[in-house]
């Protein structure tokens, strides 16, 4: 079918063929792996393999749509919360909490840590896979939360010299453990999840805040710390 341009059915009844499908698909990928058959997919969603290609044109394509519809499934409430908060609140501690604890809760579904950890062992193979998780995951939410920080910046808040690498370090105290301890089988509870929040957002903002930057708006690296001690 190289080269042959292909018209994806559309209408309410395609439509519903395309959920089947995907929510097949997600099913038998997280039993079986990438590797699975698209016969295998076909008959769980009740249609003709003819109806996947017709839909999906390569079984690279309907992975990547099961991602795409899992994180915004997992993130679409917390980036709607998000835009909330900052519309209604001023504080940045809570609205940093309240997404993070949106990021939790949609991310560290056992449903979608296992098709993260499906990523993960084949991104090497299908790059694009990876592209496609980091795309379609937290990283909606920067775009949102880097204009904040700027905001805050500007009204002399809060000293980022580097937003994206921020953005990276907030997801780490709060969301990426989450990765690390399902990679060992092992889930984190709810009291240790609250710790993790709190702690990781109040660790964030302290380090950031313009309040405890003496340097004049320049971080020294840590050797220039030591050697101010001295």
């Amino acid at each position: 079918m190289t080269g042959v341009r292909r018209r994806t059915p559309t209408g309410e009844r395609a439509d519903l063929k395309r959920r089947a499908i995907v929510d097949a698909a997600r099913e038998v990928f997280l039993a079986r792996g990438f590797e699975a058959g698209i016969d295998v997919i076909a008959e769980r969603a009740g249609v003709s393999k003819v109806t996947i290609y017709n839909h999906f044109g390569s079984k690279s394509e309907l992975f990547l749509a099961v991602i795409r519809d899992a994180l915004e499934e997992a993130l679409q409430q917390p980036t709607v919360a998000l835009k909330k908060s900052l519309a209604e609140s001023t504080d940045i501690r809570e609205i940093l909490v309240q997404t993070a604890r949106g990021w939790v809760a949609g991310m560290a579904r056992p449903q979608v840590l296992a098709l993260r950890a499906l990523v993960a062992s084949e991104a090497q193979r299908f790059p694009e896979l990876g592209r496609a998780w980091k795309a379609n995951g937290p990283d909606l939410t920067s775009a949102i939360l880097a204009g904040e920080f700027r905001n805050r910046i500007d009204a002399g808040e809060l000293n980022i010299p580097d937003i994206d690498l921020a953005l990276i370090q907030l997801y780490s105290l709060v969301l990426y453990p989450h990765f690390t301890h399902i990679a060992y089988g092992e889930r984190i509870d709810k009291k240790r999840t609250h710790e993790l929040i709190n702690h990781g957002v109040d660790m964030f903002l302290t380090y950031y805040s313009a309040k405890n930057d003496n340097t004049g708006g320049k971080r020294r690296s840590v050797p220039d710390r030591e050697r101010s001690r001295r």
